[in-house]
């Protein structure tokens, strides 16, 4: 089901990590009605790695993600794009990071009914006014196999085609991240297996960075790295996850045990085990 780490990939686990979030806190509300989304999280996406985000509902794991991708602001802490902060943008830049530096897929398609396939792919680099990279596009289109589709639109193409078409999207300006919100959710097993294998791809064979957040023990199988999160913290760490070894785990939290489980690895240095002030204890 998954593919093996290439020597490429296996050699970015060295490198500087493509993003980096530290002693993460997120708060909404006030008073009586204040809740901790996020409860000092430290955690590093390795570069040209495929990372998997999981935990119980309202554990904060598409909270990360958000802040993570400079969709949503912290409380406390910080947030790093390769060596950018995005605390210190204004809303321009941040919106210019956004567009040149990040993709997006979401559980939703977001396609434009209205326009074509290659026209929803190259959308982004449109509005930016970039022209489009030509070998890269291809490369993109070969990887994502609608090269006959192209002039179609997208209620003319299956559930798991669309969300292709979201990938190649989010691929096309070549971010450094694409960060991924339960991309498989509205998708059928085979359809999901797709797409799944599609993110694996451009990982191992485009060099891209995947941070994905779900729910499904299958889809996590897919990644290199599984940190799971429960009540806003950080509380567990797997690599080279497998579906059954993943829902073992999902097992535990969605019981509330093991909670002090030490990670496999810090999330902050790569070493492991993890000491104890970078475990996530439930409340």
């Amino acid at each position: 089901m998954t593919t093996p780490p290439t020597a490429a990939t296996t050699a970015a686990t060295t490198a500087a990590p493509a993003a980096r979030v530290i002693g993460a806190v997120k708060e909404y509300g006030s008073a009586d009605t204040r809740v901790r989304a996020l409860d000092g999280v430290t955690v590093e996406f390795p570069a040209a790695r495929f990372t998997a985000i999981m935990g119980p509902s309202g554990s904060g794991k598409s909270t990360l993600m958000h802040c993570a991708a400079g969709l949503d602001t912290l409380t406390e802490g910080r947030v790093h794009l390769g060596g950018t902060e995005l605390g210190a943008l204004d809303d321009r830049r941040l919106t210019l990071l956004r567009r040149e530096r990040i993709g997006f897929v979401f559980q939703a398609f977001n396609l434009v009914p209205t326009l074509t396939v290659l026209e929803n792919i190259t959308l982004p680099l449109d509005l930016a006014g970039a022209a489009p990279d030509g070998p890269w596009l291809t490369e993109l289109i070969e990887v994502v196999g609608l090269g006959d589709r192209l002039r179609h639109r997208p209620s003319e193409l299956s559930g798991g085609q669309q969300q292709r078409v979201a990938v190649a999207r989010a691929l096309a300006g070549r971010p450094e991240v694409v960060f991924a919100d339960e991309p498989t959710g509205n998708l059928d097993s085979r359809a999901g297996a797709e797409v799944l294998a599609l993110l694996r791809r451009a990982v191992d064979a485009m060099g891209r960075t995947v941070v994905m957040v779900t729910h499904d023990p299958v889809a996590a199988g897919y990644a290199d790295l599984v940190l799971f999160l429960a009540d806003g913290r950080l509380v567990d760490t797997m690599d080279a996850p497998t579906a059954d070894r993943v829902l073992d785990r999902m097992k535990d939290l969605d019981r509330g045990t093991g909670r002090a489980r030490t990670p496999d690895r810090d999330p902050a240095t790569g070493a492991g085990p993890v000491p104890v002030h970078h475990r996530g204890a439930g409340r």
